[in-house]
């Protein structure tokens, strides 16, 4: 059998891997090429971004942010502070008499009084039979009036004639001017019974509300019993504001100011009638009271806020995201020259429902920014746009 070996020898030429060869070769010169092409297009971006069109390019990637004028606004001037409610003129009542043991108690707390109004009143059994005695006494006494009157009459009669002597007239007149004494006297007596009795009864010293009560029937009660009735005269009330020294000396009596109470969306008017001439050297705030009308929503005890007018002022007024604050203070950031944000120490005012009083640091004709003011850094260009409508 014969077999046909073919084999190359080391030396032979073989165009298969000739062609081999080539492919290769091609891929490696465009790969060379593509990089060749990335480096030369790097080159000019870096060389040709510097160039005025590269500028205008940089300069469409500065932040646009909205910035504002405040001007200057005439605000009103308020002072914001809370306060304890309290009666204006609280009238606390007590045992005026005696005391004794309390028979009734005819008022409860809430309840309008007026003026004399009997409020409780105490077991006067005793003093009833003393009334009865004295009255008694004062009958005895006239009567003895009444003899010795008879008597010095007759012994008018009788001198003319010389019965009796001048001197026994005298004598019988004075009987006559004792026993009439005597009967004036009693009455006087009889009366100190009947305001003893009448100081029995707790009455109301003024008309007004009844605030609280503390006395109850079967109670035994005396000068030493302190205070039974507190009581609201003509139901006025008043707010204990606690100021600052500050605000105090801007404060005069007479203005309103606008007082809510606590848990409550109602506002009720009042005026500030008195201001404390003393400073707590503790705390350093004084007191402004604030008359209030009556209403059941005041109650006294209870806390409540209020907000005083003080005049009014001229100053830069801006929304809350304009105002930022720091360990250094309140500061905001305006546009200066090439539009490069610049930071302005500020003093806050009072905080108004629209917007923060600016006291200090501001004229009014700064640009500044509104909003993404904790984005910026001092130095940094900006594009400022005008607020939306």
């Amino acid at each position: 059998m014969n077999v046909e070996t073919t084999y190359v020898s080391q030396g032979e030429h073989n165009p298969l891997l000739d062609e081999e060869v080539d492919r290769s070769a091609r891929w490696r010169w465009i790969f060379g090429g593509l990089v060749a092409l990335a480096v030369l297009i790097g080159i000019w971006f870096i060389n040709h971004r510097a160039e005025p069109g590269a500028e205008a390019s940089s300069k469409d990637q500065v932040p646009a942010v909205t910035v504002i004028a405040p001007g200057r606004t005439t605000i009103e001037g308020t002072i914001n502070a809370t306060g304890t409610l309290a009666a204006r003129r609280e009238l606390p009542v007590g045992i005026a008499g005696e005391g004794g043991q309390v028979l009734a108690v005819l008022v409860e707390p809430g309840q309008w009084v007026r003026a004399g109004q009997t409020l409780a009143v105490i077991d006067r059994s005793v003093q009833v039979q003393q009334q009865s005695s004295q009255a008694a006494q004062i009958q005895v006494a006239r009567a003895n009036a009444d003899l010795a009157e008879a008597n010095y009459q007759r012994a008018l009669q009788l001198v003319g004639k010389g019965f009796i002597s001048k001197a026994e007239v005298d004598r019988l007149r004075a009987q006559r001017d004792a026993a009439l004494a005597q009967v004036r006297v009693a009455n006087a007596q009889l009366g100190v019974l009947n305001a003893q009795s009448r100081r029995l009864n707790v009455v109301a010293p003024a008309a007004g509300l009844v605030l609280e009560r503390r006395i109850e029937p079967g109670q035994v009660v005396s000068a030493g019993s302190g205070v039974l009735f507190r009581i609201a005269k003509g139901g006025e009330m008043e707010l204990e504001a606690k100021l600052g020294e500050l605000d105090l000396a801007g404060l005069s009596a007479g203005v309103s100011a606008e007082v809510v109470p606590v848990g409550g969306q109602k506002t009720f008017i009042g005026q500030v009638w008195q201001i404390a001439p003393v400073i707590d050297p503790v705390s350093r705030q004084g007191t402004a009271r604030i008359a209030l009308a009556y209403a059941p929503e005041l109650r006294p005890g209870g806390f409540a806020s209020v907000r005083i007018k003080s005049g009014t002022m001229v100053a830069p007024l801006l929304p809350e995201s304009a105002v930022l604050s720091d360990t250094t203070g309140s500061y905001v950031y305006i546009v200066g020259k090439d539009n490069k944000v610049e930071r302005r120490t500020v003093k806050q005012g009072q905080i108004t429902p629209q917007g923060i009083v600016i006291a200090e640091g501001l004229n009014g004709s700064e640009r500044v920014v509104l909003r993404a003011g904790g984005f910026l850094q001092p130095g940094e260009t900006i594009k400022p746009v005008a607020p939306k409508p």
